[in-house]
């Protein structure tokens, strides 16, 4: 399920040619659930994150090698969260 919010969004349809004539702060936020294929790969000097969820939707994220270290690391706690959370019980 792909969830899409747009927020001053306006365009205007012209003869075929789409063109924002909204504000200058525009926003959107995108959520994507149940994913079902996931794929890492390089994207120049970025790595570009592939999400599908099986029902035609498909994201991209292109972060820069910091951002996919710390990343990285919010998963290693989690993981680290979790194993401490299954010991306890």
């Amino acid at each position: 399920m792909l969830t899409l919010d747009l927020t001053d969004f306006v365009i205007e349809l012209d003869e075929g040619a789409v063109k924002h004539v909204g504000t200058k702060t525009k926003g959107a936020t995108v959520k994507l659930y149940h994913v079902t294929e996931t794929e890492a790969r390089a994207f120049g000097d970025r790595v570009k994150f592939v999400f599908d969820d099986g029902e035609g939707n498909h994201v991209e994220v292109a972060l820069d090698p910091d951002q996919v270290t710390a990343l990285t690391s919010d998963i290693e706690s989690l993981r680290a969260d979790e194993s401490h959370a299954a010991a306890d019980e």
